[in-house]
């Protein structure tokens, strides 16, 4: 970013934040995609994603994410609204119910059997804390109840090994597209 200014703060002290060139880099590139297309360049995905190095004195770690977690949204939008103009809002409602009906299959499980145990002695997540949050699913998608997209992204199971817990890696690719539901609903 020219100027010379940081787009962050920077963490003070042993602590490590961000590298500041990797983030600079990224959200100046994410800008220009943004503005300038071509549309699909970046994705929303690819916001959610990307990943940088920790080094001392970078950039908070906090204030990135949550630029992040904005750009995710602003890309959503962005990509909601090309659709609506190419194909309608019907179009559009009808293609964000038929990502929705791709969970519900896993959603309408009982608790304890959505997801495959963890392998061996692999820990997992505590079935019980996402049986929870997949039951706050459904009555979101069933009775409009409250539910945001970056409260499933933020969630925070127990870890468990064996019985009575998840394997994780599937746990999270299936809430990663409900955040994609969610984030195109909102």
């Amino acid at each position: 970013m020219s100027g010379g200014g940081a787009m962050f703060r920077k963490v003070t002290g042993v602590r490590t934040g961000y590298h500041p060139e990797e983030v600079d880099d990224f959200f100046s590139h994410a800008r220009t995609v943004y503005e300038q297309g071509p549309a699909g360049a970046l994705s929303s995905k690819d916001v959610r994603t990307v990943a940088f190095d920790l080094v001392r004195h970078g950039y908070s770690t906090t204030a990135v994410d949550a630029a992040l977690d904005r750009l995710e949204a602003a890309f959503v939008a962005r990509a909601r609204a090309d659709y609506i103009a190419e194909h309608g809002r019907q179009a559009w409602l009808e293609h964000l119910a038929e990502q929705a009906r791709t969970l519900y299959g896993r959603l309408t499980r009982p608790d304890g059997e959505r997801f495959a145990p963890p392998k061996g002695r692999q820990p997992g997540y505590l079935a019980s804390d996402v049986d929870a949050l997949c039951r706050r699913l459904v009555d979101y998608f069933d009775s409009n109840a409250t539910l945001t997209a970056q409260e499933v992204r933020s969630a925070v199971f127990a870890r468990k090994k064996g019985a009575g817990a998840y394997a994780e890696a599937p746990v999270d690719a299936f809430l990663e597209r409900a955040v994609d539901v969610l984030l195109a609903a909102e």
